[in-house]
């Protein structure tokens, strides 16, 4: 205290003088931040933060600020279709940005923001400046029109629309200016009133210019008004159990119900399942799910953000920008459903992609098919590759298959439960527990299952019961060592004669012909069994054959009984924009194609 005696004899409190000259200083000094112990990958070629199969007790912008300290110019983002490519520090400033916009536009803790796009880079500062705040994201399927627009904007209660200009035959301008008449007078800017969505307070269009509605850039430039103090005191006051996102089950049945997911389920199921992945900073994720559906957002977002990994976003599926993109960015994760592995596979460019790098990646969303499945492990390097179990009400993943299971256990099966996660199997008649290797239903319980379906008391009762069981609707079996096989839907079972037939198992047997791209099994309404098996078959390209040609070939390797009585050959199955495959459309289909319509009406009991 030399000095402080010499300049200024009355200062002689050490508590006083000195913090004020280490802060003084501090802008001088390059702060070294203290890190926490970091973990290493299983080949020591990359780290990742939190310890895995455990749970973390974090929001998503404490996950992101926790990313951003320990990593911060590892690359989050690098598109090979767009100009974007971002460091997790130059992310998050890009969402701090957006945040302040949202707040400037009203938007409340609590408030639904709901993005209606593609994997834009949009979608995801959308996505983190919405969670940070406290509001609630809604995610709206691409392939929506404008009955299905107008139910989820409505049923939602959304007060920000982010949107592109449309998709495939989707034209979302179109959809908004017949939804909102109103648009045509109203000034960009000042609040939304309509009469059709009257929570309805802005929309901004990325794409394009339009009347009443804020443009991309317009609506970042509004940050300017909301110091950023104000989203980091919005980020300290939420609570990990707060709801912030909204997806819209597939509705392959029904109206879509708004499932309400938490900081805590998503951040820890996405957290969990990129463990299983042994995701690290050595590994850079092809994204091109959509973003709007958990496999998207869940299973590839949060997995890589929570092991600091790097995406590669491509706007929509495309086999030949995927295969580039793998090419170009060296690629080592790769998640899809079965069909986008299968047009991979068959794709002109497959030959000339270079798969060394390729390590793990999720084959999910529909059944998968073991010959795919073996394909994919040999033909495209995959010696990793998982499957996840689950549906949206888990956010979604229930169980996996880790990488180093072995290829049986992977490939045969949906692995076990993951950490924090209970499953059993009940008899869907009674609810009793059912022993291994017995078919029932499929029953989840944990840290995961949803808050409930947004104002839909009946329903969430229905889906979870009062011991907190979600009750999933999926046929399954767990085999002796503790893993979990799906074996079809409730619904989807076919009962020929009062024999139960699992159209799963009759699908991955016709995948074995040579000339069979892809298959589905349905049940058509039949006199004289009840019901009776139809196939539905992509042929390979150039393969021709007849109905008789592929029975024939069932009926030398299977039950008679399992024998397709109809054998269609199609080009393609009806499909929801999440890739799942609507098998109701296609009885629909079948029933006026084969002209079942008087026994479609025979009434059961």
């Amino acid at each position: 205290l030399e000095w402080v005696k010499r300049w200024a004899a009355d200062l002689d409190d050490a508590g006083v003088v000195f913090p004020n000259f280490a802060n003084y200083m501090s802008r001088y000094v390059k702060k070294g931040s203290i890190r926490g112990r970091l973990f290493e990958n299983k080949t020591k070629t990359g780290k990742y933060i939190w310890e895995k199969d455990t749970l973390i007790d974090l929001t998503f912008p404490q996950v992101l600020d926790r990313v951003v300290e320990e990593f911060p110019d590892q690359y989050a983002f690098r598109y090979t279709t767009t100009d974007y490519t971002r460091t997790y520090s130059e992310f998050r400033d890009d969402v701090d940005t957006f945040a302040r916009s949202l707040i400037a536009l009203g938007v409340k803790p609590g408030d639904h923001v709901a993005i209606w796009a593609t994997n834009v880079p949009q979608w995801f500062v959308t996505f983190w400046a919405t969670v940070k705040i406290g509001a609630v994201l809604v995610t709206v399927n691409t392939a929506y029109k404008i009955y299905e627009a107008e139910y989820l904007l409505r049923q939602s209660d959304t007060h920000t629309l982010v949107m592109i200009d449309g998709y495939k035959d989707s034209d979302y301008v179109g959809i908004i200016k017949e939804l909102c008449p109103e648009l045509e007078t109203a000034e960009a800017g000042k609040p939304l009133y309509t009469k059709r969505l009257p929570f309805l307070r802005n929309i901004i269009t990325v794409d394009s210019k339009q009347k009443g509605c804020l443009t991309w850039d317009e609506a970042m430039s509004l940050a300017d008004r909301v110091p950023i103090e104000e989203v980091y005191r919005r980020a300290l006051s939420i609570n990990k159990h707060d709801v912030c996102n909204m997806q819209y089950t597939s509705g392959t049945t029904g109206f879509p119900k708004g499932v309400m997911l938490t900081h805590y389920n998503i951040v820890n199921n996405g957290k969990c399942i990129g463990d299983c992945m042994d995701l690290s900073t050595a590994d850079k994720m092809l994204i091109h799910v959509p973003m709007f559906h958990c496999f998207g957002m869940v299973l590839s977002m949060t997995a890589c953000m929570t092991h600091g990994a790097t995406m590669c976003p491509i706007p929509y599926f495309s086999p030949r920008l995927s295969l580039a993109c793998i090419n170009q960015e060296k690629i080592t994760a790769c998640n899809g459903v079965p069909t986008m592995f299968i047009a991979m596979l068959e794709h002109e460019d497959f030959a000339k992609t270079d798969f060394s790098h390729m390590r793990t990646g999720i084959m999910a969303g529909s059944p998968c098919p073991v010959k795919v499945m073996q394909d994919v492990v040999e033909k495209m390097n995959m010696k990793e590759i998982t499957i996840v179990y689950g549906q949206t009400e888990a956010s979604p993943g229930c169980t996996q298959s880790r990488v180093d299971d072995p290829i049986e256990v992977r490939v045969n099966t949906v692995g076990r439960p993951l950490p924090g996660v209970e499953c059993k199997i009940v008899d869907p008649q009674t609810g009793k527990d059912l022993p291994d290797n017995v078919d029932g239903e499929f029953l989840a319980r944990g840290y995961n299952v949803m808050k409930g379906y947004y104002k839909m008391p009946e329903a969430t009762a229905a889906a979870i019961d009062e011991d907190g069981w979600l009750h999933t609707g999926d046929l399954a079996r767990r085999d002796e060592n503790g893993n979990y096989k799906i074996t079809g839907r409730i619904r989807d079972m076919i009962i020929r004669g009062g024999e139960n037939i699992y159209p799963k198992e009759i699908e991955d047997f016709i995948y074995t012909h040579p000339k069979v791209s892809d298959v589905q099994v349905i049940g058509v309404p039949d006199k004289q069994y009840g019901e009776e098996i139809m196939a539905c078959v992509i042929l390979k390209e150039g393969e021709n054959m007849t109905a008789d040609e592929l029975k024939d070939y069932i009926r030398s390797h299977m039950a008679k009984h399992k024998t397709p009585k109809y054998i269609d050959f199609v080009t393609e199955f009806p499909m929801n924009a999440a890739g799942k495959i609507m098998k109701y459309k296609m009885r629909e289909y079948a029933i006026e194609k084969l002209k079942l319509h008087e026994e479609s009406r025979i009434v059961t009991a």
